[in-house]
């Protein structure tokens, strides 16, 4: 089905390209996880098994981390990536990447989480291509199916809504749609769950930054409504990839098996684990 025709956004870029750097979030203070960025994972911190997954992605030319602690600024350095210091007091990931792509040469910013270790580098390339091709958006994010009722219940995921052109429409902690009868729900109804990886053009990232929360934004407690509340156009990408991340210390345990299961380290612990 041809998508129907949308004026193009005031700020989007021409299709012709455009330069995509991708900025990976880091700071120390992680109030359920300090220091996790560093923390090891399968013999590496884990901020580089990010870093050496986003710059797998052919549509990134360059992948850098923003930072407000000197002790990870220098370990990205030291396993071969450009760390960007950013101020500590920072109150979003967002506002950190948005700080530090002021530093960079940049068409497209790629909001890499910092805690995700198996990032899929062709996700990341789908993503750029949906906004270097198509000037309708000023974003975009990725969705994936919710699988179960008790997950599309779950305040801790968020669910989004997209329209026929796979334009985002809102995001929630609470089950959306909402099915008022559901002895006589919708044929094939498919919930989604908003994966946390973020594109912005730059002149919309600079404009999202610049504005106060609104109130949605505080409901939900989901920045991403201030995007859609100022009026941005955010693409989603859907894909069957839900990604791995790492927020307590116990999940480096799940994690690091499932690094096992694809070969990207032994079986058994890592090299001087004790």
């Amino acid at each position: 089905m041809t998508p129907p025709t949308i004026a193009p956004s005031p700020t989007a870029r021409p299709p012709a390209g455009g330069r995509a750097v991708g900025v990976i979030p880091a700071r120390w203070g992680s109030t359920r996880f300090p220091g996790k960025s560093l923390a090891p994972v399968g013999g590496k911190p884990l901020v580089q098994w990010v870093c050496e997954r986003a710059s797998r992605a052919s549509r990134l030319a360059e992948v850098c981390v923003a930072t407000d602690d000197a002790r990870i600024a220098k370990a990205v350095s030291e396993f071969g990536f450009r760390a960007v210091m950013t101020r500590p007091d920072h109150p979003s990931g967002t506002d950190r990447v948005a700080e530090a792509a002021r530093a960079l040469e940049a068409d497209i910013v790629v909001n890499i989480q910092g805690d995700e270790p198996l990032i899929e580098p062709a996700l990341i390339d789908e993503l750029v291509s949906a906004l270097t091709e198509d000037t309708r958006w000023d974003m975009a994010t990725a969705a994936c199916p919710i699988r179960t009722e008790e997950e599309a219940r779950r305040p801790t995921v968020c669910k989004v809504l997209m329209d026929k052109a796979g334009g985002a429409l809102y995001f929630s902690r609470h089950a959306i749609p909402f099915v008022r009868d559901p002895d006589r729900a919708p044929a094939g109804l498919t919930r989604w769950r908003h994966i946390g990886i973020y594109l912005y053009r730059r002149p919309f990232l600079e404009r999202l930054v610049a504005a106060p929360p609104c109130m949605l934004e505080q409901a939900e407690c989901l920045e991403q409504l201030r995007a859609l509340y100022l009026g941005g156009r955010i693409r989603v990408v859907t894909t069957e990839h839900l990604g791995l991340g790492v927020d307590v210390p116990a999940d480096v345990a799940e994690v690091e098996s499932e690094m096992r299961a694809r070969g990207l380290i032994p079986a058994g612990p890592p090299k001087g684990a004790t």
